[in-house]
């Protein structure tokens, strides 16, 4: 059984992250900072799923990691249009 974790945004990634997964948490930290977003109080979550890594900002940003392929997915949250005719 493994343990998740929480650190910082920025902050020393726990050991034991498949190496893409870094690559993936720093990418994420990197479009933020780029964007500017107030982001310093924001922390991630690792939590592992049958022995696999899922990571979680407090934004609501996922990134899964998939050993067959040894790849992540980055799922951003949806963002709502304040404009209800955007669609048109």
């Amino acid at each position: 059984m493994q343990l998740g974790t929480r650190w910082p945004l920025g902050g020393d990634l726990p050991d034991g992250l498949p190496h893409v997964m870094e690559l993936a948490v720093r990418a994420v930290e990197d479009e933020l900072d780029a964007v500017g977003d107030d982001a310093q109080q924001w922390r991630w979550t690792l939590t592992w799923l049958e022995g696999k890594p899922v990571i979680e900002l407090d934004d609501g940003t996922v990134i899964r990691y998939n050993a067959g392929e040894d790849s992540a997915t980055i799922t951003q949250p949806a963002v709502e249009s304040a404009d209800e005719d955007d669609w048109i």
